[in-house]
């Protein structure tokens, strides 16, 4: 509902302006010039209502000083006993949008009211649109320069330079439109780390940026980057399937802003200096830009160690074993061989050959399904091998039976069965 100012010394005329537009607006009253000024900046009403002639201020003064403290024009309307011609021209003259003369009548004040306000609300949606991102809703790239650039004027916080990593692979195996649909949920992860006061634009293809107002501290920041790598694989999941396996997640590039007065491309250029850092080394984090030692070998600090644990961690643990590559994971059993050599930990390594490839995809899902998150799969051609860890003979024999029970589609004398425990 939109609002409407009303001014009037006179108060008889005052409660009938307000019993007329009360019908249909949210209506504020004044008697002075100096309270309509101050119920103007605490209230913000959508347009202004305003006698002529009053004491002390009158209508073209009030008028003038409203327009020096609003950035936006103000929307009046002068309203008279004076129905001379000089009085309605220097209304107009000074930027009024209209001008009724008293007494008032009712279906005359409303609808000269409404014109005003139906003409704001097309020139508010005009505005929004040219300052929106038609497909993430968010603020364009110029509007989200222009908004944060005027913040950071007078406020202090966090800028975030935010990169959908991978997004490219998307557009390429899924399509635009499924491409779309990702922007779209990753724009509203966006809205969920921030707060009604900060801001938040899309930049251009897959770059956004984000205001943070009074954030200083970083591991604020570790958490809410943390949030956007995991719940963008759950949202590209769920729209892409579940069988999504292009590597998506986020990299931030942050700077601090302590004092007020900045201007937006110095900071954004160090921004984009710290996403930078993220990119060349590895990925799906967050670095924070550093004045003494940006550019030099970073400390192993607290901070470092959680960012490079985001960046080194399994995002979104599925259940069953890990499935790696044979390259890979002939990495991992020379790592645990050596740890087997000095710690006597037990390792076992199961080796299932099968006779046919037909139902080779089935029996990967049983033997993944059927060990632990700790345990580590992989293929290789026919073969799939297997390393249990803090596992005995005895227990792994538990293992084989499970899997062999969990095979229905086929007769388990078309697998060869080999194990060793590694010691």
């Amino acid at each position: 509902m939109s609002k409407i100012l009303i001014v009037d010394d006179e108060e008889m005329m005052l409660m009938m302006a307000r019993r007329i537009l009360s019908t249909k607006y949210e209506v504020i009253t004044a008697t002075t010039g100096e309270e309509a000024i101050e119920l103007f900046e605490h209230e913000r009403p959508d347009m202004v209502l305003s006698d002529l002639m009053m004491p002390e201020m009158d209508g073209y003064e009030l008028h003038r000083i409203l327009q020096e403290k609003s950035a936006e024009p103000v929307p009046i309307m002068f309203m008279s006993a004076d129905d001379s011609e000089e009085t309605e021209s220097k209304g107009f003259e000074v930027g009024a949008e209209d001008y009724i003369r008293k007494p008032l009548k009712p279906d005359v004040l409303l609808r000269r009211v409404g014109i005003i306000i139906e003409h704001l609300d097309k020139v508010r949606g005009l505005e929004t649109a040219a300052s929106t991102d038609q497909l993430t809703k968010l603020l364009n790239k110029s509007a989200a320069q222009r908004e944060i650039g005027e913040m950071l004027k007078n406020s202090t916080g966090a800028l975030l330079m935010i990169d959908l990593d991978s997004f490219k692979l998307v557009n390429d195996i899924y399509g635009h439109a499924a491409g779309d649909k990702i922007l779209i949920a990753f724009a509203e992860l966006i809205r969920k780390i921030i707060r009604e006061n900060d801001l938040a634009g899309r930049m251009g293809g897959d770059e956004f940026i984000a205001f943070l107002q009074n954030v200083y501290d970083e591991k604020i920041l570790i958490n809410k980057a943390k949030f956007l790598n995991e719940q963008i694989l759950i949202a590209a999941k769920n729209i892409l399937g579940n069988d999504m396996q292009i590597p998506l997640g986020v990299s931030i590039g942050a700077v601090f802003v302590p004092d007020a007065r900045n201007t937006f491309q110095k900071l954004y250029e160090k921004a984009d200096s710290a996403l930078y850092e993220v990119k060349q080394n590895g990925k799906h984090g967050i670095s924070v830009f550093n004045e003494k030692n940006y550019g030099a070998e970073k400390s192993s600090t607290v901070e470092g160690i959680s960012q490079m644990r985001m960046i080194l961690g399994e995002r979104n643990v599925e259940a069953g074993a890990y499935f790696v590559d044979f390259e890979t994971f002939k990495k991992f059993y020379q790592l645990l061989s050596r740890m087997v050599d000095n710690y006597n930990k037990g390792l076992v390594l199961m080796q299932f050959t099968l006779t046919t490839e037909n139902f080779a995809e089935e029996f990967k899902e049983v033997l993944i399904n059927s060990l632990r998150k700790s345990d580590c799969v992989t293929q290789s051609g026919k073969k799939f091998l297997a390393l249990l860890m803090e596992a005995t003979e005895l227990e792994s024999d538990s293992v084989k039976n499970r899997i062999f029970s969990r095979l229905k589609n086929f007769n388990a004398h078309e697998i060869i069965f080999e194990r060793e425990k590694i010691s």
